[in-house]
């Protein structure tokens, strides 16, 4: 009883955006967070990037959202307090919060870095923690976490614009390294030039690899080429463009959401080429089979990354200067935003300033 006494009287207050229903309306709201244990970190958030799952959650479009619901899961800012038995971190680090906050540490996928598999594993926000309280996201001033599930930024990162890498990073980081798409002088198509599109970009080319942006839009095409250095650019939609670049290319990372045929995306790929899909459309993909009979073609799926690879991520993203292209935004306009969002009215990423437009809150 005395411990439980003393656990609540160390709880953290904390204040936050929280949708209360399925209209997805964010407002403010108060909540406590645990008091910062043995092994956890708390952090000081200064910006969160807002995720088009953040979307998808707020207005339970995957049937899976508890309320009230803060979402935020590129979650970055200051260290401010450490566990008794905390090693990698020390008050006055940076450091940043992925997708998830936990898992079983002891399943085959834990055990081989890949906890972003484990069967057990703790989303950052609208699911349960081992105490069985409900887990809430960065749109918010303060965090913590178990260190095993805490990232250290390097210090010639901008926290804001390196904020989306922790999960638009990661997203396309673990594929391209995983599949093999990451030799110097591949040649590797990224469909879609949004939030993960755009990194994916930025990522492959600091591989070496030769990029080709595939996109609906005609308009993309300066943009990839001119500003994001892609190699070339095709229009999906542009059957002469598509048939001309049949068969040229080692692997794709599909970031498009939407639903879409995938028959010309394989139609693309070379023999033993590899089309690996990272967005989640909401109804399933027709898949044709015959296509990949005849090259022994590749379709597969990659979600985020372990801990180990996202660190090794943010690490070669630091090296090599790559950031995500942001548009920064106070905590109040965070309706906007996702209204905007819907549009895909964003180049490429909003974050949330949360460390300057939630001061009046505190």
């Amino acid at each position: 009883m005395l411990a439980k006494t003393q656990e609540k009287v160390q709880a953290k207050q904390a204040t936050g955006w929280a949708a209360r229903g399925q209209s997805g309306v964010l407002s403010p709201f108060k909540f406590s967070r645990r008091a910062t244990g043995e092994k956890d970190v708390t952090f000081k958030v200064l910006y969160c990037g807002i995720c088009h799952s953040d979307l998808h959650m707020v207005k339970n479009e995957w049937g899976t959202s508890t309320y009230p619901l803060v979402p935020g899961h590129e979650i970055v800012g200051v260290v401010t307090e450490v566990g008794s038995k905390v090693e990698k971190f020390k008050v006055g680090d940076k450091v940043g919060v992925g997708c998830m906050v936990g898992s079983c540490h002891s399943c085959d996928n834990c055990k081989n870095d890949l906890e972003n598999y484990c069967p057990k594993m703790i989303l950052t926000y609208s699911a349960k923690y081992y105490d069985e309280t409900t887990t809430y996201g960065g749109y918010s001033d303060l965090m913590v976490a178990d260190e095993h599930f805490v990232v250290r930024i390097p210090d010639n990162l901008p926290l804001d614009a390196g904020a989306p890498l922790l999960c638009a990073g990661i997203t396309v980081y673990s594929p391209l390294r995983y599949y093999g798409l990451d030799k110097p002088g591949m040649h590797v198509g990224v469909v879609g030039l949004g939030g993960l599109g755009h990194v994916a970009v930025k990522f492959a080319k600091a591989m070496g690899v030769k990029v080709t942006v595939i996109s609906t839009s005609p308009n993309k095409k300066q943009e990839a080429i001119e500003h994001l250095a892609a190699d070339s650019f095709l229009v999906s939609r542009d059957q002469d463009q598509m048939q001309a670049a049949q068969g040229t290319m080692d692997g794709i990372i599909d970031t498009v959401s939407a639903v879409h045929p995938l028959l010309p995306l394989i139609g693309l790929l070379k023999s033993h080429g590899k089309l690996v899909m990272v967005g989640a459309p909401e109804r399933p993909l027709e898949l044709p089979v015959f296509p990949l009979l005849m090259g022994r073609k590749v379709v597969g799926g990659s979600c985020i990354g372990g801990m180990k690879e996202t660190q090794e991520m943010v690490d070669f993203a630091a090296k090599h200067n790559i950031v995500a292209d942001i548009e920064v935004i106070p905590i109040d306009h965070v309706n906007t935003a996702m209204d905007r969002l819907v549009k895909a009215d964003v180049r490429y990423r909003f974050v949330i300033d949360i460390g300057n437009s939630m001061k009046s809150n505190n």
